[in-house]
């Protein structure tokens, strides 16, 4: 017994030119869109252009689903879409109505301080909905378009799926599925619900390169046997391998996890893309993907890393006997007044924010400090490291926010020799990405990653909340006892406030 052949795949996916034009469109809307977010300048124009775009290829994409694909060329399958339209129709304007809801409240109320988790989360829904799809094709191949004819129930009860879609299937849910384990554990390292700390398991670069040789040989094999436990292995060691991967990685190394599991996403999209023979999900999964990839390599390359390393898991990531304890030495401690004083008697201020400074939200009076330094003749300059704070560009955000001109926030690479002409360095909650302990421990966990050499400069200003607690990575900083460090016991906020009325 057997159900009727169902038709030829490429006349069921032949796509009309205004909506491959539309599609190209949206997709020119994206590399626009990318090419502003490059540059703090052009950033806002750059987002509306992605909002545009993406706005072109949903409506595109609804027109198409509900039998509008002739609309300029010919005439709709009204049947198809009055079939539809009292249940699917309504369902998706809903979701797309929820979503923009929970869109536009969550951009209102989330704090900078919370942004990395929440990109790590908005991850892991892209990943859940690469495996939602790829789960749905493969239980009803016939809805999506893949299925190029039909086996006898006796011997199997699905549709026959072509090979080619099955590679498809089998890397979309296998990288969605990755992506959505690891993103979750990054968003509970993120948050505080787990530890900064790597979670070193025994012979872990074993089992994970053991598991992903296991989830590519069964992706192989799925396109020979499209047999469902195959299917949902590799669905189920996808999901443990996106845990395994990330679960290694101490807090230092999380942006460059943020950055890479933003490739993951776009890769799992536009495989998904391929399954639903949507050209605008291909070029968008592409693009999020291959910059993503290339952010990560730069990073890599920014923190002396290895890019397979990352890939791999568990990078710069050793057990250490000093890695979390901090060490009872004598430091000199001083007060806003002396801060204040030392910086009005400067001829160059550098300006070092990290994650504290995002906690403490003192950006805005940071700059009202500069400001006032700059009107008694001090050069100011901020130093942004590649991985200060939680997430790619964290810093540099949340500098733009309060309005710091541009052309004075100088990276890694363009600032570090300047410190040893510096007067005072200003370090603000950045703690791995100024310890010295890179360049000379080799048994520290962030040793070989390029720091910013504030200790060159004559005199640094730290402002740590106490001494009582190492930084994320869980490393304490030999900085802080360093003869020409002044701490600055206190909330990052408040003594900054403090300081803008010494100057005044």
């Amino acid at each position: 017994m057997s159900f009727p052949a169902v038709p030829d795949a490429a006349n069921a996916h032949a796509t009309p030119a205004w909506v491959m034009l539309a599609y190209l469109v949206a997709g020119v809307c994206f590399i626009l869109a990318l090419r502003g977010l490059s540059s703090p300048a052009t950033s806002q124009r750059g987002n509306r252009l992605g909002m545009i775009g993406m706005a072109i290829a949903v409506v595109t994409t609804l027109l198409v689903a509900f039998g509008f694909g002739e609309l300029f060329g010919g005439a709709a399958d009204e049947t198809r879409f009055l079939a539809v339209d009292s249940v699917a129709l309504v369902e998706i304007l809903a979701a797309i109505g929820i979503g923009a809801v929970i869109g536009i409240v969550g951009a209102r109320r989330i704090q900078m301080t919370a942004m990395p988790q929440l990109v790590a989360a908005f991850h892991s829904l892209v990943g859940l909905a690469a495996v939602l799809v790829g789960a749905a094709a493969f239980l009803n191949p016939e809805a999506f378009g893949i299925a190029t004819r039909v086996t006898p129930i006796a011997t199997n009860s699905f549709l026959f799926i072509n090979p080619v879609s099955r590679i498809e299937l089998g890397l979309g849910v296998a990288i969605g599925a990755i992506t959505f384990s690891g993103s979750v554990i990054a968003f509970l390292k993120l948050n505080g619900n787990m530890g900064g700390a790597p979670i070193l398991l025994p012979g872990r670069h074993v089992i994970n390169l053991g598991i992903l040789a296991l989830i590519l040989g069964l992706v192989g094999w799925f396109t020979q046997d499209q047999s469902p436990w195959i299917f949902w292995t590799i669905l189920a060691l996808s999901f443990a391998i996106g845990f395994l991967l990330i679960i290694p990685i101490g807090g230092a190394d999380m942006p460059v996890v943020v950055s890479m599991l933003n490739s993951y996403s776009g890769w799992a999209a536009a495989a998904m893309g391929f399954t639903l023979h949507n050209s605008a999900m291909i070029i968008t999964g592409a693009l999020v993907g291959s910059s993503g990839a290339i952010l990560s390599y730069i990073m890599c390359r920014a923190m002396n890393r290895s890019f397979l390393s990352v890939i791999a898991g568990g990078f710069g990531a050793t057990a250490s006997a000093g890695a979390g304890e901090v060490i009872d030495r004598p430091y000199k401690r001083g007060s806003a007044e002396d801060a204040a004083f030392l910086m009005k008697q400067a001829d160059q201020v550098v300006i070092v924010p990290g994650y504290g400074m995002a906690v403490a939200q003192a950006q805005h009076i940071l700059r009202e400090m500069a400001d006032l330094l700059k009107k008694e003749g001090v050069r100011v300059k901020y130093a942004i490291h590649p991985v200060a704070g939680r997430m790619p560009g964290h810093m540099n955000v949340l500098l733009a926010e309060a309005n710091v001109p541009y052309d004075e926030v100088f990276e890694l690479e363009d600032i570090n020799s300047e410190f040893a002409q510096t007067d005072v360095a200003f370090v603000i909650g950045a703690n791995d990405v100024t310890n010295p302990a890179a360049k000379t421990d080799k048994s520290s966990p962030i040793y070989g990653m390029p720091v910013l050499d504030v200790e060159k400069a004559r005199t640094v200003l730290f402002i740590k909340r106490s001494m009582g607690g190492a930084g994320y990575a869980g490393v304490d900083n030999e900085l802080f006892y360093r003869d020409n460090t002044m701490m600055l016991l206190a909330d990052a906020k408040k003594m900054v406030e403090e300081i803008v009325k010494a100057l005044g």
